[in-house]
This record gives C-alpha cells, structure tokens and sequence, in this order.
C-alpha cells in the first residue's frame, strides 16, 4: 500500500492529485481513468476530493471491479496514511458528550467531530489528515489524549450539524420556559422545588425540530419500533432495529415528556390525559418521499407517559413472498391454502413474529376490484385502500366478535380477524368460514399443530374445526448475516445436532458466521426473515381432531402429511448461509421427540 508523503508542509487540505496518485499506485484506478476523472472535476468545484472521485461512480481497474464509492475511497487513504478508518455510527455516539467538547463553529472551521469521549482519551473523526493546528489549541482545554481517525467528509458535516442542532434543542427546549413544574400524577416521584424549570411546551419549534430528527433518523436507521422512556433525571430514546433495542439518546425526562405531547398530539390523541394508556397513530414521509405508517401507544409509568410508536413500512406488503422468507415450497402450501373459497386460515406466533405482515401480504396478493375484503383489528395495523377496515373499540362494546357479525352483513368475500382470543371470536369466525367465507385470523400459539389444540381450549367443538380449518402457519423472525461481511466457516456438527434433533436432514459442510462491519453497525447482520411451518389440515389430519387429542399426535400426522417443522426451516436458514445457530435457536420452539413413525 503507497503512503502519501506530504510534499508541503502540514495544516493543508487534502488535495484531489494526490488521492488520485494514491488509487493508481495501488492498482484501484488506471492512469488513463484517474486523468479521466482530473478532466471532469470544475476548477471551482469545492467538494472534499474524497466527494468529487465518488461523484464520477466509476469502477475500480481490480478484477473483480467494484465501485469507487465514497466509503471505499476514504478507507484507502486512510491505509495510506496509517491513519484508523471509522465509519461513523451514530448511534454509539453520545450526543451530549460530544458536544461540550468543542464548539461547533470550531469543529466546522478545521471540519472535525469528535466521536468517542472517555476519561483519558478523545477519538476526533476528520476528512482532512493533514490540518493538524486544532490539535495543539484543544489538548490543553480537554486535557486528554487525542486519538485521530479518518472519515468520509459527508458524515463529518452531515453529524456536525444535526447532533450540535439536536444538543442546542434540546438546552433551548429546556431553557424555553421557567415555570412550576406540574403536579399530579404524571410523576409518582417528582419533587417540589422552586425556581425549577417547566416542562417546556410541546409546540415549542425545538421540540418539533426533536421529534422531527429523530423520525427521519429511526427512518434512514431502519428502526421498526421508538420507545421514549421517562426517568427519574434523563430519559431515554431507544430503537428497535432486527429486533435488537438500541439507546440512542438521553434526554432531560421534561424534554421526553414534550416529546410525547407533540406525538400525541400530531397523532390525534388527548394531549391532556396522561393517566391512561392511550392508542394512535399517523402518518408521514421519509426524505425520500416515501410513506411511512406509525402507530402510537402511550402508558403511564412512575416517572411520566412512555411511548412507543411501531413503524410500518406499506412497501413490505408490495414485497414477494420470497422477500419475506419464503421458500419455494412454502409460498406453494400457503397460496393452496388461503386459495379456497371459504374456510378458516390461521397465522400463530408470539408477539413481533411478523403475523400481521404475513396476512396483509396475502390479502394483498388476492385483492382485486371483485372481491369484497373486510377486516376487524385492534388496532388497524396500516391502512390499505383494496381494504375495508375496522377497528375494534370497547367503549362502544365494539369487540371482535361484534365486528365479525357486522362484516358478515356487509356482503363479504373474505373476513380477516386480528386476533381470535376467546371463545366468542371464534365460534362467530367458525360461523363465517361455515357460511361460505374465507375467514384469516391469528392466534398466539408455539406452533402450527398447536392452534388446532388451542381452538379446543376455546370451546370450539372438534368436529367444527375439522370441517372448517384449512390450515395452521407458525412463523417466527430470525436476523439475517450481513452480505457485506459475512465469512465462511466449518460445519459445527453439535450444533447442527442439536438444532435438527432426530430429523434426518444431510448436513452441509461449511456454514456462515457473523463478522462485523460498518453496513450492520458491527453486528453482523442486517434486516430479518421469516421462519414458517405450514400444516396443512388434510382428511387424516381432521380424523385426529377430536376432544383430548394430544398435541404430539397432530405433529407427528402433520409431519407425516409433508410439515416442516420450524426448527427445520431455521436449519435451511443455516445450510444456505443465510443464519446462525444461535439467531434460530433464540426464535424456535424447544426440540419435540421424532421417533421413526414420525418420518
């Protein structure tokens, strides 16, 4: 790898020659294209040479060829110079502490941001290695040691102006109003104490400018759910991304309080009413114009309101089933299942297992101006135009059963209940799928076989089930290895014993493991799928169903008659490199006996 050597002396700024020189010493560019890329660039174009060479997006003179993008081109330099490359994560980086380091019109001047404080030491991130004066003005103000990094010049100015502006809302916010703190309930340990600062109102415009920024970055974060969590002194803004909670800031609980207040009320609820737990919801766009569904629950804690708000993105329902996690064989069993005329279609799974994504995605893929598609949720998880919707409201004794009744006289074709969760849900839902209608419901079982069981439990007589349920779907989420650093390993042959039990699977030879880099924030893995096992209710298996019948029993048909039991289908994740023995055991249920006859 080449090191530049500077040629004049330091407090200079990187200048495009000699990037360029850099990437053709290295065989990354050819001469011919580096010139190419010197002839584009304006005389006045100011950009950072790191923006400028990206900006052409051209490929590399390696085999195989890559993109000379942004990332890449700082990395490269940043070996040169045996300088530590970092991509900025920011949400390991403690706003506040950042923040009383330095100005932020002193970082702007020499274009530096510090990431990292500890007790001894600073790490400062810049995209300018050979502007050095800073260095010698701040050490004797921070007094610790400075640990320099580089990164890309876009990040640098992106996070200097969104954190030092989220930081001056936040004091600004806080500092806006001087009054009496409010008393009541809102928090069971507040103290009385004079001169306190108010809590700051919910239209303040740095309160909008807070929860603005924090929307679009749980967005561009791909979080799916925002907990904002009051505390006795600073609260905490978390998010939900591949099912992992991340902190991401910590705010004085009068700014969360505001925060909530603002939500709640762009979110049409009663700002007013901090005692009882509340449901709302709304929506907005992403920078990128695309639309983005947010539902809203509020509960009351000792320490003031929590909110948490489930984003939904309405792409994932134009999504192939494949997109989801499917495999071939199962997007087969399942669009033979809710293909029937009428009948009952069930989707299990604990809470967060992606059910309600499933059944919009089906409803979705059957939806069509000649059928009549009608819904009763709690509450509407995202709205639909091919749908009818309607949402459960107990204040008006407006209930799941009550709402199934309602839609059989609106001339359905298909009825999808949220969630069958007694005995008069799912006698009225048996009703409609006996009546001639295809009714799709979820319910909160550890399997496919065990829904069968668990309608039993509810009062449903055996034989109804029999003649009405078509098909039972567990389904779980597991997170998916980033593609960007996953690496390849041997087969741990214990592991894989242990996941697939007694099941006679052929086990590959090698398997994929977790890394860490900086496109899954070193986690290794980026986004989730989904784990499925389809039963099937065929003759055999609804000869089985009557009273006291075992769970076990209805695996085993079941299996017999062509199911794949979760923990196989996390073990298909596995053998094509797709997952982890620890992310699939997390998810799936406990190992069941397989005996031979049960295969």
């Amino acid at each position: 790898m080449l090191e530049i050597r500077p040629t004049r002396p330091a407090n200079r700024r990187l200048e495009l020659p000699e990037v360029l020189e850099l990437l053709v010493a290295n065989g990354v560019l050819s001469p011919r294209t580096a010139q190419q890329i010197a002839a584009n660039i304006r005389v006045n174009d100011s950009r950072h040479p790191f923006v400028q060479i990206a900006a052409q997006n051209v490929p590399s003179a390696t085999v195989p060829p890559y993109l000379l993008a942004l990332e890449t081109v700082t990395r490269l330099t940043a070996e040169s110079l045996r300088l530590p490359y970092v991509r900025i994560d920011p949400l390991k980086i403690d706003v506040e502490a950042i923040t009383g380091l330095v100005s932020q019109a002193y970082a702007t001047r020499f274009g530096f941001i510090p990431i990292e404080v500890r007790d001894d030491a600073v790490t400062i991130a810049s995209a300018e290695p050979f502007v050095i004066e800073w260095e010698a003005e701040i050490a004797p103000i921070i007094k610790r040691r400075i640990h320099r990094v580089l990164a890309n010049p876009t990040d640098i100015t992106r996070y200097l102006r969104e954190f030092y502006g989220v930081s001056r809302s936040i004091f600004k916010a806080t500092a806006s109003k001087a009054a009496e703190r409010p008393s009541g309930i809102e928090n069971l340990e507040q103290l009385t104490q004079l001169g306190q600062i108010g809590e700051p109102d919910a239209n303040d415009r740095h309160v909008v400018h807070l929860v603005d920024w924090l929307l679009q970055y749980a967005f561009e974060q791909r979080a799916s759910d925002i907990h904002f969590e009051p505390r006795r002194e600073d609260g905490n803004v978390k998010f939900r991304i591949d099912g992992v909670l991340h902190l991401v800031n910590q705010m004085p609980t009068p700014i969360i309080s505001a925060i909530t207040s603002r939500i709640k009320s762009i979110g049409r609820m009663d700002v007013a009413d901090k005692r009882r737990p509340q449901d709302g919801r709304l929506k907005t766009k992403t920078t990128l114009g695309k639309e983005v569904e947010l539902r809203l629950s509020t509960m009351p804690t000792a320490f003031g309101e929590k909110l948490v708000m489930r984003i939904f993105d309405p792409e994932k329902l134009e999504q192939p089933f494949a997109a989801l996690g499917f495999e071939a064989a199962e997007i087969d069993a399942w669009n033979q299942i809710v293909g029937h005329p009428h009948g009952i279609v069930l989707v299990t799974g604990p809470t967060g297992s992606g059910k309600p994504t499933t059944l919009y995605s089906a409803l979705r893929a059957i939806a069509r101006p000649a059928i009549n598609i009608c819904t009763i949720e709690d509450p509407i998880e995202m709205v639909e135009a091919s749908f009818n919707q309607m949402q459960v409201q107990p204040n008006i004794e407006l209930d799941f059963a009550a709402g199934v009744r309602t839609l059989l006289r609106q001339d359905p074709d298909i009825i999808m209940v949220g969630e069958i969760r007694d005995r008069e849900t799912a006698e009225v839902a048996t009703q409609a799928a006996l009546t001639g209608h295809l009714v799709l419901s979820t319910l909160h079982t550890n399997d496919a076989p065990s829904a069968i069981t668990r309608l039993m439990d509810l009062g449903v007589e055996p034989y109804l089930i029999g003649a009405t349920l078509l098909g039972a779907m567990a389904q779980r989420l597991v997170r998916v290895l980033c593609p960007h650093c996953k690496t390849d390993t041997a087969l741990d042959r214990r592991a894989w014993q242990a996941l697939v039990g007694a099941y006679p699977l052929t086990a590959p030879q090698r398997m994929a493991r977790a890394t860490g880099c900086d496109e899954c924030r070193n986690t290794g893995f980026r986004g989730r799928e989904g784990l499925f096992e389809i039963m099937t209710v065929s003759e055999s298996v609804a000869h089985l169903i009557r009273p006291g019948v075992q769970t076990s029993v209805l695996r085993e048909m079941a299996i017999r008659e062509g199911m794949r039991p979760l923990r196989l289908a996390g073990a298909h994740k596995v053998a094509a490199g797709k997952s982890t023995f620890s992310e699939v055991l997390a998810v799936v249920p406990p190992a069941q006996p397989a005996g031979p006859s049960t295969l």
